[in-house]
């Protein structure tokens, strides 16, 4: 091994920065696809993989797996053809795959692989384990640019499925030959594909635009927090139309007009009044809505931002109404499809925005709330928000680190007000990310309805869930605002049960409260997500007295 394992905060960064070249090739290929065989499938697939591994036609693949000797003389023999230093493309095919993955941290350390592509991989199979390499790849070497695996349906050897599902942090891509078994694992059909050339292609070249940018040398501003969250939901939007068609897409695009235009104009004028000037990404948005003609401005591809930053914008927008005040109903999947390119776009792969629709599903499927992405419900917010910042003074809306200040947050909702497109999202962004006692006793009083609740319990644990699809840190302040909110609810039930009459809607509503919250508390600990509690050293603690002590 000549490419160590970075330490972690190195690592960290090493898979950052992979993530984010990875993300620009899904975008630019297309969308990833790993299979989705069930259990049982890939078991007799595994079957006919080691036992076709028996056949003559195989006897280099297993004297590779199983004889160390012809494994490093292979080995040796790749890397003696190598130079010491430069940029090289991988391209494996079958047993060429097994042998790329093995031989990417033995290359010399001055040489980077500017792409590797990997076509009718059986890497997915156990019985292709070479000496741990799975254990040594489970994170991306620092010398790998980026890797894209292509696996075609017929194709026996790639038994209908990528390679993602051992090394996640790659990419898959499945393409049709329409070929038969054994010719559809032929090299010759997978570089024959347009896809598989275009990924060699970029490997070799880059980017195939030979036009002149013509850049404009004056200064711009930075856009803040309410632009970026603007722009976002705008791009969503667009996105979702163009998977649109016939009156659907009619009416969506007219609504889509009006809220750009009155998105702009909203932010044009908030920083008319405070003195700034507007950013020229949200200016160009800008048009005569008078005009019934004038063409609608596409925002440009969303900016890259980290895995942990997009959790709670990305968690908010999926259960946002991005053409607020305007409702039209359009399937589930054209939202997700929509916010996969949006998560490609943004350098973060699209099983982020995957994993960011699964979470919602879950989370509602734990809280048993029956919201299912209803917009109605959802904006909901507007006024239960009113009605929590009333009752705290303004409490609620201690945003958490991630999303944007309070400071931030309550300036902007103050100048967008909670209604309209980026006030809903400021609104929702503030009740997710509040903690403390005053986002319990909001949540608690009579003047915030259970579906309110539900909504914001239900981004918390749908935020948290992301994290956990995403392996990254959880974060301990939900539990302890979700704990805080429970004894609130509890408190508000306890004070009004003992005069109220038993089935009076006050009480009613209240125990859909506390069922909510119960049922998040129940997911987030059955899923070791809950907040971690260490017994403390026991030394210096008198007998019968056990002291806990919460990481």
């Amino acid at each position: 091994m000549t490419i160590p394992s970075p330490a972690r905060d190195a690592a960290k960064q090493n898979r950052r920065n992979f993530e984010r070249r990875m993300g620009a090739v899904e975008y630019r290929l297309g969308r990833h696809h790993g299979g989705d065989n069930p259990a049982l499938g890939n078991a007799i697939l595994n079957v006919v993989v080691d036992a076709a591994l028996g056949l003559p036609l195989f006897i280099q693949v297993r004297n590779y797996l199983s004889d160390p000797q012809v494994r490093a003389q292979v080995l040796r023999q790749i890397l003696g053809q190598l130079p010491d230093s430069g940029r090289i493309v991988i391209v494996g095919h079958s047993l060429g795959s097994v042998i790329a993955a093995d031989v990417v941290r033995r290359l010399p350390v001055g040489l980077d692989i500017a792409g590797m592509v990997t076509i009718g991989s059986p890497l997915a199979n156990g019985s292709f384990e070479v000496v741990k390499l799975r254990d040594a790849m489970k994170e991306p070497p620092t010398n790998l640019s980026w890797w894209v695996n292509f696996w075609n349906a017929p194709d026996p050897v790639s038994a209908h499925r990528g390679v993602s599902s051992v090394f996640p942090w790659m990419v898959d891509f499945r393409i049709d030959t329409r070929a038969l078994p054994l010719p559809a694992h032929a090299a010759a059909e997978y570089l024959s594909d347009k896809a598989v050339a275009e990924a060699v292609g970029y490997a070799l070249y880059g980017s195939r635009s030979k036009e002149l940018a013509i850049i404009d040398a004056t200064d711009d501003i930075p856009l803040d927090f309410s632009e970026h969250l603007a722009l976002l939901a705008l791009r969503y939007a667009h996105l979702v139309k163009s998977r649109l068609a016939g009156d659907q897409r009619d009416r969506f695009l007219g609504a889509l007009r009006h809220v750009q235009a009155t998105a702009v104009d909203d932010i044009t004028m908030r920083n008319r009044n405070d003195g700034r000037a507007v950013p020229t990404t949200v200016a160009r948005l800008a048009f005569d809505l008078s005009d019934a003609e004038a063409p609608l401005p596409e925002p440009a591809p969303s900016r890259h931002i980290t895995k942990d930053d997009a959790v709670l914008l990305l968690s908010i927008l999926v259960a946002e109404n991005v053409i607020r005040p305007f409702e039209i109903s359009i399937p589930r999947d054209t939202w997700q499809a929509a916010m996969e390119e949006l998560t490609a776009e943004m350098g973060l792969g699209t099983k982020y925005g995957t994993d960011v629709f699964a979470a919602t599903r879950r989370a509602e499927d734990a809280l048993k709330s029956g919201l299912n992405m209803s917009w109605v419900k959802w904006g909901a917010l507007g006024a239960g928000a009113a009605a929590i910042v009333v009752a705290t003074g303004g409490l609620a809306l201690a945003a958490g680190a991630g999303l944007a200040g309070a400071a931030a947050i309550t300036s902007a909702l103050a100048a967008f007000g909670p209604g309209g497109m980026i006030g809903g999202l400021l609104t929702a962004g503030a009740l997710v990310t509040a903690g403390g006692g005053g986002i319990a006793y909001g949540l608690a009083g009579s003047g915030t309805s259970a579906e309110t609740l539900e909504a914001i319990v239900e981004r918390k644990l749908a935020a948290e869930i992301i994290r956990q699809y995403q392996h990254l840190d959880s974060d301990p302040t939900v539990w302890q605002v979700l704990t805080d909110i429970e004894i609130e609810v509890r408190r508000e039930h306890e004070r009004l049960d003992e005069f109220s009459d038993p089935g009076s809607p006050s009480l009613k509503e209240l125990k859909r409260k506390i069922e909510s919250v119960e049922r998040a508390l129940k997911y987030l600990r059955e899923n070791d997500l809950e907040a971690g509690v260490l017994v403390s050293d026991a030394q210096d603690v008198p007998s019968g007295i056990l002291t806990l002590n919460r990481e």
